[in-house]
Order: C-alpha cells, then sequence, then structure tokens
C-alpha cells in the first residue's frame, strides 16, 4: 500500500497516422514498503501465474540466451517495483503492419509475448536471429515488427488460433474485449512460429519509485503524500484482513500534497464487508476510475477481471491508484510506427503495505518460534501462507524488527557484577 527522473518521454514517429488506428494499453506498478514508506526489494519476478507459452529469460526461444543480469539464481531476480502486465491492444477498420518498440531504462524486461523481435539490456539485445546487437540508447527494450493487425469482426476464427492452457492463470480476462487481433510473423516464414494474439504483453522489474509515499503508524492511521508534480487521482485505501475487506477513496491528491487517508480498524471506516461484496463494488469503482482515463469499458473491465483477486483479496494493507500519464511515458518510452490517431496508456500504482502492527506480531512469532514455541512456528507459517509473495519482505521487516530490539535491550542492559 499503504531515483526516477527518468528523462526519455514517449516517442511517435514522424510517419503519417495510419487512418483509423488506435492503441490503448493498461498495466500495474507494484511495490513493497514498510510504516515508514520505505520501498523493500522483493522477489518480484513472478511466473507460475502466467501461462506456459509465456516467454522469459528461462525459456526466451529462438535459442536465446540471457544476459548475466537477468540469469535468474536461486533466489530469483529482486526489485523494488514489479511491472505487471502491461498489455497493449490495437483497433483498425482494415489490415496494417505495426512496429512497436517499448523501452524500460528503469528495469529489465522479464516476460513477454507473442516472440519479440528484440528484447534485451543495455549493450544486449537477443533479435530473434540469435544474434546480438549494441543497445545504444541504454535500458532495457523490447520490440516487435511487421506484427499484422488484423480487425476483429472480419476474422472471427482467429479466435480459435489463440494460444491456451489448462494452468490457472489470469492472463486470459484481458483477451475479453473488442481489440483486433494481431498475428507476429506469417506463414512464409520457415524459421519463426506464427503467434496470434489479441495484445501485445510484457512484464518487467525495476529499481525506482513511484510518485506515492505511504506511511502507516502504530495506531493504524495511513498518510499519502504525492511527491509528484501532477496530481494523482482515484485512490482506493484497502484493508482485507481474516476474509473480510474495508476500503475508502480519495479522488485527488495535487502535487506535493501530504494528506491523512484514514484510519485501519476504525469505527468509521464501516463495519468490513465480505470480499465477494468489496470486489464488486471497488471493482466498479476502479472500472469506472479506469474508463475515465480513456480506456473502453470492456478493457476497463477486463484489467479489473485480471487482477480482483489480487487487488481486492489478498491479504494485507494496499493503496490503489492511478498513475499520471507523464509518469508512464517517462518509466515507459514507447513508439509506434505507423502514428496511431489516438494513444492512451492507464498504469494503476499498487503500493502494498507491511504495517507496524503487523511488523510487531510477526517479531513476536519470530522471537518465540526461535526459542522451539511450536505454537509460534504454527502462526507464522499460517502468516506466510496468508501474505503469500509477500512474505519476504514481511520476514525482512518482522527480522530487522527482532534484532534492533535485541540490539535496544543489551544497550541499556547493566553490566553484570564482577565476583569479589
Amino acid at each position: 500500500m499503504f531515483f526516477t527522473g527518468l528523462a526519455a518521454a514517449i516517442v511517435l514517429t514522424q510517419t503519417a497516422a495510419a487512418g483509423d488506428l488506435v492503441v490503448h494499453e493498461w498495466g500495474t506498478f507494484t511495490s513493497v514498503q514498510g510504516g515508514d514508506g520505505k520501498l523493500l526489494r522483493w522477489q518480484s519476478e513472478q511466473i507460475g501465474d502466467l501461462p506456459r507459452f509465456i516467454y522469459n529469460w528461462r525459456q526466451p526461444g529462438l535459442n536465446r540466451q540471457a544476459p548475466s543480469i537477468l540469469t535468474f539464481g536461486k533466489g530469483g531476480l529482486t526489485g523494488l517495483q514489479r511491472m505487471e502486465t502491461p498489455v497493449i491492444y490495437f483497433y483498425s477498420n482494415k489490415e496494417l503492419d505495426a512496429d512497436v518498440t517499448v523501452k524500460f531504462p528503469g528495469g529489465h524486461i522479464t516476460e513477454w509475448f507473442p516472440q519479440a523481435d528484440d528484447v534485451g539490456e543495455p549493450g544486449f539485445v537477443a533479435k530473434a536471429a540469435a544474434t546480438v546487437t549494441k543497445n545504444p540508447t541504454g535500458g532495457s527494450v523490447i520490440r516487435w515488427q511487421n506484427v499484422r493487425v488484423l480487425p476483429a469482426k472480419a476474422n472471427p476464427a482467429l479466435a480459435s488460433q489463440m494460444p491456451t492452457t489448462t494452468n490457472a492463470t489470469h492472463y486470459f480476462a484481458a483477451r475479453e474485449t473488442e481489440s483486433a487481433f494481431v498475428r507476429v510473423n506469417d506463414a512464409s516464414s520457415t524459421s519463426l512460429p506464427v503467434q496470434y494474439e489479441k495484445f501485445l504483453f510484457y512484464r518487467g522489474t525495476g529499481d525506482f519509485a513511484t510518485p506515492l509515499t505511504v506511511t502507516t503508524t502504530d495506531e493504524g492511521a495511513v498518510t499519502v503524500e504525492n511527491t509528484g508534480t501532477k496530481p494523482l487521482a482515484k485512490m482506493f485505501l484497502l484493508h482485507v484482513k481474516d476474509g473480510k475487506a474495508q476500503w475508502t477513496s480519495l479522488p485527488k491528491l495535487p502535487p506535493h500534497a501530504k494528506q491523512i487517508f484514514g484510519t485501519l480498524d476504525a469505527a468509521s471506516a464501516g463495519e468490513p464487508r465480505l470480499i465477494a461484496d468489496v470486489q464488486k463494488q471497488l471493482g466498479d469503482a476502479m472500472a469506472e476510475a479506469l474508463t475515465g482515463e480513456g480506456l473502453f469499458p470492456a478493457e476497463a473491465r477486463a484489467m479489473v477481471k485480471t487482477w480482483s483477486d489480487s487487488w481486492f483479496a489478498e491479504e494485507g494493507v494496499r493503496v490503489l491508484y492511478i498513475l499520471p500519464r507523464d509518469w508512464t511515458d517517462e518509466t515507459l518510452p514507447m513508439t509506434l510506427n505507423p502514428k496511431p490517431t489516438e494513444l492512451v496508456r492507464v498504469m494503476v500504482g499498487r503500493a502494498e503495505v507491511i504495517t507496524p502492527k503487523l511488523q510487531k506480531e510477526l517479531a513476536q512469532a519470530l522471537k518465540l518460534n526461535q526459542s522451539g514455541d511450536k505454537e509460534a512456528g504454527e502462526r507464522l507459517q499460517a502468516y506466510w501462507k496468508k501474505l503469500g509473495r509477500f512474505s519476504g519482505p514481511a520476514s525482512q521487516l518482522a527480522n530487522s524488527l527482532t534484532v534492533k530490539t535485541v540490539n535496544e535491550v543489551s544497550a541499556v542492559a547493566p553490566t553484570a557484577a564482577k565476583p569479589e
């Protein structure tokens, strides 16, 4: 929940706009922090929620080799931000070819689909031909060339050509739009597979901050501060605990403004509701906010459906908000050829907070568990299960609190008297 200054800006090529071509994109940036607002490094690389056909640096395809910085070790790749599931939609009444390049100066592209022509790091771009070329601009980059945009109404049979899988995944909800099909490669190629999808998909991990700082006191008061130069819109504070949830909203937070958002577990927040009710109510509010930023209603619903279980049902405290378009364009510069008549990019920030109260509970359970308390060990396992992918940073904070407490006690403890 609850370093940047990237100078790059969005680039649209000078090629004349392609008739009625419209391009829309949505995605999420997730960070984890303690009550003091400081971001935590965490193992944000996560591929278990994706279909098996998605490319990543463990299975990049085309005989590509990952650069050393993306060679996943035993603990996985860590970062301050997880760029989750940006998808790029295309709309056109006629078929056309498009080139799409997205740069990620502050991070690394880690997953993608369909297969990209270029994907890589500074000085290392693994091309489709398995060659390595210099990337003079620096930063991670992904590029799809000659993407064939195929209007959905004229090509309904292509729905059956898109890949599928039996493993549980949120990926497929993003297809529930009126967007065109995209085809990467064609039958004339003997070395590259022909792939169809309803969008271009990519993910990544980075080390930078979003323009929101969230702090939480021991008493549960939540304060938000906009550290950027643009307003932050449609902020939602959510607290999920033991199968129930409470939430509240803040329409806008001006630049450099600081405001108390709410108090966790306060009577004024209303009675906790069943998660299913919150998923419907807050989901509708999020969809309305996303549509207000320019997404089509079907796109907004697809985004909410994709993240409903994660945003609204995962145990914990978080703030969800819409990132400024300028921030998105600086963080993910995009080049499109031909130039679309409309380009909409909507990114949601998710600030996940490990509250001081939770930190203390975990620290106490850790201390008791180390002394052999079986019940404390069982409590810890229950905590880790509820926290899921955020259990790593929560453990970091709890361990640091335990060490801090021990050091403070040692510092004030009287020196034992020496025997006479």
